[in-house]
């Protein structure tokens, strides 16, 4: 990995609690989170159910408000920003991939990859061919674009829902759980599109309840009550194209 260290970081967090309010009880599901990730990381978050990692996710991806603490997206505070700003900052730096794929069952996969292009209000892709052909190229699907979720495998569709994720150009990719539907072959070969992703400059952030995809990350952020119990470099990131080469030598 090579991450310039002179540059600010895409995710800045500092001091961040999130407390929710349930009858006369407080719960407190982030107390005091500090994290920084470096432009071109990629990082594994674990944690048990209930450690806070779901709601550190909806807060990074703009989809929830610290109530206390201070996060920086690529170098822009997200405190205080309206709804509809948070709505263009996750549109213009956010691409999310989930468990479930999330595709539309009747929608051709460039149908799919094109969704978020119809919600962007900055007006940068107006007038401008398509980039949803480039970004299914990207992931290797160019033969299937034409193909509805239900013609695909699970492996495919989830390349969709990475195509869609990278179609507007995002710095930062939020993937939560996104190997959990698939065998254990597909889930390496997913893996290995993020570490092609990563190498191409975009930083990845993916929630996984697996300590062996965990491994294919530069860094391992494991949650506990709401803080960060471990924050440590992975030694040697698995690479994933060597894995999937030797599985096919072993065939």
């Amino acid at each position: 990995m090579n991450v310039a260290t002179t540059t600010p970081p895409v995710i800045r967090l500092e001091g961040v609690t999130r407390v929710y309010s349930a009858g006369s009880n407080a719960v407190r599901a982030l107390d005091g989170i500090d994290l920084a990730v470096a432009r071109g990381e990629l990082i594994a978050i674990m944690g048990a159910s209930g450690s806070g990692k779901s709601t550190l996710m909806n807060i990074l991806g703009c989809l929830d408000t610290p109530t206390a603490g201070r996060y920086e997206l690529d170098g822009v505070p997200v405190n205080g920003l309206s709804r509809d700003e948070l709505a263009d900052l996750r549109s213009q730096k956010i691409g999310f991939v989930f468990q479930g794929f999330n595709l539309l069952a009747r929608t051709t996969a460039l149908e799919n990859v094109e969704l978020p292009l119809l919600y962007d209000r900055t007006g940068r892709f107006a007038g401008r061919a398509s980039p949803a052909p480039e970004a299914l190229r990207r992931v290797g699907l160019a033969a299937r674009m034409h193909h509805v979720p239900s013609e695909l495998s699970g492996g495919q569709q989830q390349r969709v829902a990475i195509a869609r994720a990278i179609v507007t150009g995002p710095s930062l990719i939020l993937a939560d759980e996104p190997t959990g539907n698939l065998d254990s072959h597909t889930s390496i070969e997913i893996m290995a599109l993020f570490q092609e992703l990563n190498a191409q400059g975009i930083t990845i952030v993916l929630v996984t309840h697996e300590p062996d995809i965990a491994q294919h990350a530069h860094r391992v952020v494991e949650m506990r009550d709401g803080r960060v119990l471990r924050d440590e470099p992975v030694a040697a990131p698995r690479d994933a194209r060597r894995e999937l080469a030797s599985l096919g030598a072993a065939a």
